[in-house]
């Protein structure tokens, strides 16, 4: 396919570099919305249902980078995208990759891809495979502000985009921001499905009940946020953290009792008791975030 090529409805070719479940979906959704795709993959049979679909499929790295401006990479790890990467030529190409990682990942990259003459925008998939092309997918995106209005069509048809600033590191932070608040939901979802579980319950039955707990519970994450910002935790406090540091020891107890493991949890007790023998028992629970602040050199370790 000739570099630029546009669908008879003018739409923008794409290159998408790796084909898991993630890379497919990407790739399936571009071809849905009608935009010319070149798919590689290092094991190429994970190409055969997209090039049913319309896809071409490049005979190596290099040829899929050639195909098109716009290269989308999904791939495992940033060790994997400098791999592929180095394989093509990518003068003059805009990047894009979506591959999870650090901040400092993705200076280092963009890095590279200015001493390689292109164009480099990093982004972060709020969603799973499932859920790209639809209204619940949502991507970040920072660093080529020019790319990411040149290739805005494309990017949309992914799920809501939304650009953070011309710093490659802002997606990738956000994305692991994001992914931190979601797996610490999980981990007390496990717990209290642990502690269900351990009194021979149904926990089936229980998350109808867990979930509408949480929802009820979610106005926490905006006051909690003006609480961060102003720094001060004493606004809009409803459950001091001196009682709450008190009841959450029965937490701790209550699994032990049924031999179901606190550690998941634990440690948060740890940090409630550190902060109210701090003098600060009539904050909220979000005073506890002073307490995350490591210095320089431990930081470094």
């Amino acid at each position: 396919m000739p570099e630029g090529h546009l669908s008879d409805g003018g739409k923008q070719a794409v290159t998408v570099l790796g084909l898991g479940a993630m890379g497919s979906a990407l790739a399936e959704t571009l071809l849905g919305a009608g935009h010319p795709v070149t798919v590689w993959n290092r094991s190429s049979g994970k190409a055969e249902p997209l090039v049913e679909r319309g896809a071409v499929r490049a005979g190596s790295a290099a040829e899929a980078i050639a195909a098109s401006r716009l290269v989308l990479v999904c791939l495992l790890d940033y060790r994997s995208v400098h791999e592929v990467l180095d394989a093509g030529a990518v003068s003059g190409k805009v990047l894009v990759n979506v591959t999870n990682g650090t901040p400092a990942q993705a200076r280092e990259l963009a890095g590279w891809a200015a001493e390689h003459d292109a164009d480099y925008l990093d982004g972060g998939i709020m969603a799973v495979p499932p859920m790209i092309g639809g209204p619940g997918a949502f991507l970040l995106y920072s660093g080529s502000r020019a790319a990411f209005d040149t290739y805005r069509g494309p990017l949309d048809a992914l799920g809501e985009s939304h650009y953070l600033g011309a710093d490659p590191g802002l997606a990738p932070l956000h994305d692991i921001a994001l992914l931190t608040g979601m797996y610490g939901m999980f981990i007390g979802v496990l717990q209290a499905f642990a502690l269900v579980r351990g009194e021979n319950g149904e926990v089936t039955a229980f998350a109808p009940m867990l979930g509408r707990w949480l929802t009820a519970m979610s106005g926490f994450t905006e006051r909690s946020a003006e609480q961060v910002d102003k720094g001060d935790y004493t606004i809009g406090v409803v459950s001091n953290l001196a009682m709450q540091a008190a009841g959450f020891g029965n937490l701790l107890a209550a699994a032990a009792d049924r031999g179901v493991s606190a550690e998941l949890m634990a440690p948060l007790q740890a940090l409630m008791d550190r902060r109210v023998a701090g003098g600060h028992g009539d904050e909220d629970i979000t005073g506890v975030i002073e307490l995350l602040k490591v210095s320089e050199k431990e930081g470094a370790k």
